[in-house]
């Protein structure tokens, strides 16, 4: 246990994981409480945000499930007043929803735009949400979004509109970070490459055997120069310094957090 985010208001969206383990809002929702921080955590998946919630409470630290979709501004609206309620302030959003989706131009516009409504406009949904809290409460705020190497890199896999959605983070990041700087609001992106999350394995797990479904983690971690896929911890911890003090001065930019996998390209 720490005190790195001692007395923050942490929201944390996508704090469930889809299948066994610790996807990346999971970790990071844990990190965020184990660290000090109060943690209102969102995910659709009932399910899987009780069991985050399990955690906290075995450890005896802070954390609220709450249940919602965060494409619906309403449900939003409902969210913030009951994290307000609960727990008085906002002092870090972490948009971490999103879906990984393999696909390019022989994909409809319906499938390119349900991609779209997840990865980018939730984000914006949520810190259109948040940011007017910020300023009213007068002493900043630290915003963290998720992209990905994808936004930048090519890998070698077909997925130009998660790559589009995932450079339109970016994008919205550094300018969410400028426009708002006056108000002490820091918000800045992560960009994993490979991360062995439940989101990211569990399909896989469930189309191919066991002996195929180790070949394909072999496989993974050796695109990567330092020997091994990421966690939900590595991209949790690097969510945590950019939330907290530390990260003061650090704004309006992107951690690449890929084990050296991006800069093989370039």
């Amino acid at each position: 246990m720490g005190d790195r985010l001692k007395d923050k208001v942490a929201i944390v969206t996508g704090a469930g994981a889809s299948g066994p383990g610790w996807g990346n809002g999971k970790a990071t929702a844990v990190l965020f409480a184990r660290e000090g921080a109060k943690v209102f955590g969102i995910d659709r998946n009932e399910a899987a945000v009780d069991e985050t919630a399990e955690i906290a409470k075995a450890e005896k630290i802070d954390f609220t499930p709450h249940i919602a979709d965060i494409t619906d501004p309403d449900q939003i609206e409902a969210l913030i007043a009951r994290c307000l309620e609960r727990y008085g302030r906002i002092d870090i959003l972490h948009n971490n929803v999103g879906i990984f989706e393999l696909g390019s131009i022989e994909k409809d516009r319906d499938y390119f735009e349900h991609v779209q409504l997840v990865n980018v406009t939730s984000m914006f949904l949520m810190t259109k949400a948040v940011v007017p809290r910020m300023i009213e409460q007068g002493d900043g705020g630290a915003i963290v979004n998720l992209a990905s190497v994808a936004a930048t890199h090519y890998v070698g896999a077909p997925y130009s509109i998660y790559a589009a959605t995932k450079s339109a983070v970016i994008g919205f990041t550094r300018a969410i970070a400028l426009e708002h700087a006056a108000h002490r609001i820091r918000c800045n992106a992560i960009m994993p490459g490979v991360v062995n999350t439940p989101l990211a394995l569990e399909p896989i797990r469930k189309k191919v055997g066991d002996d195929e479904f180790q070949k394909i983690l072999g496989q993974r971690d050796a695109l990567v120069p330092i020997g091994r896929a990421a966690t939900g911890w590595d991209v949790a911890k690097a969510a945590l310094f950019l939330a907290s003090d530390e990260a003061s001065y650090v704004t309006a930019t992107e951690i690449v957090v890929d084990g050296g996998l991006s800069a093989q390209f370039g």
